[in-house]
């Protein structure tokens, strides 16, 4: 291998994402320049209550199931981004009405982006809207991208499913429920860490609402002692992952 190559492929090992972390199961990702903001839900949220959505920045926004806990600054983050949905048919068709124009439409399925691929995978849940609608099949989702592979897996509870995520990517980090009752817990999350081949773990969706209330410090020994990190960050706080 000459120097150069050498070189390129020490830049491309030691990249970093940021991540954001925005409450329950809010994040944002910043892919090569561009930022991905996931489940959008922090006005209504007590525990997000000093951010100011109008401060999140986006320019794609993925929605991985109808719930509104999930969904509730969708239409007001993307009117003042300018950011392109990307969600199940009947989410779109729901945004749609909320004044939402700028809509990727996907279902269980891989699409090349202009930061990356998406595959978009099953989770075992529910998937009704705000207004008792349908919302489609809930989903996670695989990116693949010239820095890092990530996997989101929304709203699930543990399923043979997640073997299947190694074949799409190897995540270099996953996001995953850990709060329990509506979804994994993190003795759960941490059976799906395994099955996904990921050391590397960011906790979502817990603690948001008592029946969802974790003890953070047992919750990230048992991914100690797997020899994996389960990662708990603070609301508004950011990672270089």
């Amino acid at each position: 291998m000459n120097a150069q190559a050498l070189s390129l492929k020490q830049i491309k090992t030691t990249q970093r994402m940021k991540f954001t972390y925005w409450g329950h199961a809010t994040f944002s990702v910043v892919v090569g320049g561009t930022k991905l903001l996931f489940d959008p839900f922090v006005t209504p949220n007590p525990l997000a209550k000093d951010i100011d959505i109008k401060t999140i920045g986006a320019d794609y926004i993925l929605i991985s199931h109808g719930h509104g806990d999930h969904i509730a600054d969708a239409a007001a983050i993307a009117e003042h981004t300018g950011a392109t949905v990307i969600c199940a048919p009947e989410v779109a068709a729901w945004l749609k009405k909320q004044g939402v124009t700028r809509i990727h439409e996907m279902n269980f399925g891989s699409y090349t982006f202009d930061f990356g691929t998406v595959t978009m995978v099953p989770a075992a849940h529910s998937s009704g809207l705000p207004d008792g609608s349908y919302g489609g099949n809930p989903g996670g989702f695989v990116v693949r991208s010239a820095e890092k592979n990530f996997y989101y897996s929304g709203d699930t509870s543990l399923t043979m499913e997640m073997q299947l995520i190694p074949f799409y990517a190897k995540p270099d980090f996953a996001v995953l429920p850990i709060g329990g009752n509506y979804t994994m817990n993190a003795e759960e999350a941490l059976r799906c860490a395994e099955m996904i081949h990921c050391d590397k773990i960011i906790g979502v969706h817990y603690d948001s609402f008592p029946v969802i209330s974790i003890d953070r410090e047992d919750a990230k020994s048992r991914f100690t002692l797997a020899n994996k990190e389960l990662l708990l960050p603070g609301i508004g706080e950011s990672l270089d992952i």
